[in-house]
């Protein structure tokens, strides 16, 4: 993959009016009340007091262990949202494309990128090196979606579905760029990406990308083993030389693991009570540190929490 894959993507990801005909804001973003003056009830508390029917297991044949030197960083995938590249990225990992592959840039506030890193470069054998981008699909019921209560800067409506930030118009809905989130690296060409090359945000998050890269999924555990790492001087913050290469011995799918080798996490579900909950709480937080509350949040301000199976 060539090193410029980010220089065209300078595009800003506009603004679309609703298929309803031009509100820039759907209906659904009218004031939602603070809870009762009486309830200061922490984060922690929230979730201790959920339903383990609020939570779900990650699926392992979309979920991802690098294995660092360090710990396991652990990918849930998009399934819904990028579809094809999920399945090549599966072939990949299965044929062991990234055996013994390594993070080759880190840009501060930005991306950690990673791919093959074999002196002599490998061609997949069942997986593909391009394919079509999937920076969007098309709106629709089978996509899970739910709305925040605030306007955003990006798009029209912004909210979560099945844990992963989202955004939608009247058309199309998409992944959007927050902390954690793993895309496609790919070169100017839309659909020169397909998942050999992969970037985690681990900075501010960068919205401008999105609906200009094809997102796969986010970082659930061990996003630190890939924010701590050393920035890269080189050319658009890639390591200068191989030897600076962050190593890790293989990326693989874990349903490929041995089950006594998994990490089992679950996930709450972001279309249930104890959310929206968390989400309201959030949006109101007032408490000996913070004095004035928000009232408000961002798609980028929250992510779905993770715990170990119970």
């Amino acid at each position: 993959m060539k090193a410029g894959w980010f220089l065209s993507l300078v595009a800003f990801a506009g603004l679309h009016t609703s298929a309803a005909g031009g509100a820039l804001f759907p209906s659904a973003l009218a004031q939602v009340p603070p809870p009762p003056s009486g309830e200061t009830m922490s984060t922690g508390a929230i979730l201790a007091d959920s339903p383990d029917s609020d939570w779900r297991p990650l699926d392992p044949r979309n979920t991802l262990y690098i294995e660092f030197p360090e710990g396991r960083v652990i990918i849930e995938m998009a399934e819904s949202y990028a579809p094809r590249h999920v399945a090549n990225v599966r072939s990949l990992s299965g044929e062991g494309y990234f055996l013994g592959g390594a993070v080759t840039r880190v840009q501060d506030n930005f991306v950690a990128q990673w791919a093959q890193a074999a002196s002599s470069p490998r061609r997949p054998i069942r997986g593909e090196e391009r394919l079509p981008a999937e920076f969007t699909q098309p709106r629709s019921d089978a996509l899970t979606f739910t709305p925040l209560p605030d306007p955003d800067t990006f798009a029209p409506e912004v909210g979560f579905s099945d844990g992963f930030a989202a955004a939608r118009d009247g058309d199309e809905t998409w992944l959007t760029h927050c902390y954690g989130v793993v895309g496609v690296g790919r070169e100017t060409d839309r659909d020169s990406g397909g998942g050999t090359e992969l970037y985690a945000v681990i900075g501010h998050a960068p919205r401008h990308l999105d609906r200009n890269l094809t997102v796969l999924g986010r970082v659930v555990q061990g996003i630190e083993l890939l924010s701590s790492l050393p920035r890269g001087t080189a050319d658009m913050s890639f390591y200068a030389t191989r030897d600076e290469y962050a190593r890790f011995t293989n990326m693989a799918l874990a349903a490929n693991v041995p089950e006594e080798e998994r990490t089992p996490l679950e996930v709450l579900r972001t279309d249930s009570a104890t959310w929206d909950k968390l989400v309201n709480h959030r949006r109101w937080r007032k408490d000996d540190f913070y004095t004035v509350p928000a009232g408000r949040i961002g798609v980028c301000n929250l992510q779905a929490p993770v715990r170990p199976a119970q």
